[in-house]
This record gives C-alpha cells, structure tokens and sequence, in this order.
C-alpha cells in the first residue's frame, strides 16, 4: 500500500487548485504551476483538502499514485514557500557573476563559461573576502530549481583529492588519500 499516496494534502490559505483530466494547477502568492499527471489517478478537493485515489492495486497504479501525490505536494509547497539551492565554487581562483539571467563562471578553464538561467529561477552570485563564492538559485518550481542547480554543478564536478569544484552548500565529499611519497 502506498502510504505517501494516502495522505491526503492540506490546502494552505490563498492557493487554489484545480484540475481537469491529465492536469493540475497550482496558483498561490509566488506564483502558478501547472503538472501533467496520470489520468487513471482520481483526484479529489474537497474540505480544504485534496485526495488521491488509485483505480486497482496494480504496480503501474502504485507508482503513479505514490508520484502524483508527491508532485502536488511539492507545487502547494512551492508556490507558498518556494525553493532555495545554494551552490558553493570551491577552488583558487573561482569567480561567479549574475547579470540579469545570465551567469558567468570561471572555473580554472581556459575560458568563462556564460550559462542562461531560465526565466523562472531567480539567481544570484556573492563573494565576500576569505570565503568561497556563492550562487543561490530560488524558484517556486523544485523540479526546475534541481536541475538547473544540478547542470551548473556538472560544469565543474568536484574531485576527491582536493575537494575542488561546484558542491551545493553543506554537502559532505568523499576525500581520497593522495599518493605517498616511496622511502
């Protein structure tokens, strides 16, 4: 039994929802979402609260009913309290610069690399003195916010030997011991 499906969502002051076969929508005060979902899955809002029900025991069934829910759950979340990723640029020499969307990195290549941030996702980029710069992205979207987060981060991946490279901020990296010198 898909006990994340089961739980029904709670509806917070100033969103509306509604939805039609094969789609939902989400409005609140930082924005609006719209989802594609199964149609097999019921949905039902009523009493402030908003229900799914899956039509037969079915594995495909589960899933989708199980993913459905978390879905709404996270748009109800987002359009009331939005999402925030921080990534940290660890390395000498690395620099970030926010115009507008536009980002610009330098990650010890050769060249920047300018990377356009949809117009979704709110960004921006500080660097205070002795501390590794930070980009913090926000977004009312999670699926959006995580992948625009997770493509910058795979501009420059962090290796285990020095711990150089993109990382989001508080996360922990596997260091590996270097080589030892031969007596």
């Amino acid at each position: 039994m898909s006990r994340i499906g089961k739980k029904p969502i709670t509806i917070p002051e100033g969103v509306t929802i509604t939805h039609k076969p094969g789609q939902i929508t989400v409005k609140g005060p930082k924005g609006e979402l719209v989802q594609d979902v199964s149609e097999e899955i019921e949905i039902s809002i009523e009493d402030g609260q908003v229900e799914f029900v899956r039509p037969t025991e079915q594995k495909k069934h589960k899933a989708m009913h199980g993913l459905t829910r978390a879905l709404v759950a996270n748009m109800v979340e987002g359009v009331v309290n939005g999402y925030k990723k921080e990534l940290e640029l660890v390395g000498v020499g690395y620099k970030a610069t926010a115009q507008g969307q536009l980002l610009e990195l330098n990650l010890g290549y050769s060249h920047s690399i300018f990377f356009q941030v949809p117009e979704e996702v709110k960004v921006s980029a500080a660097t205070e003195k002795g501390k590794n710069p930070i980009v913090t992205l926000e977004s009312n979207d999670k699926q959006l916010i995580g992948q625009v987060a997770a493509k910058i981060k795979s501009l420059r991946k962090v290796e285990p030997y020095k711990g150089k490279g993109i990382r989001y901020v508080g996360e922990r990296i596997r260091r590996k011991a270097g080589k030892t010198a031969a007596k």
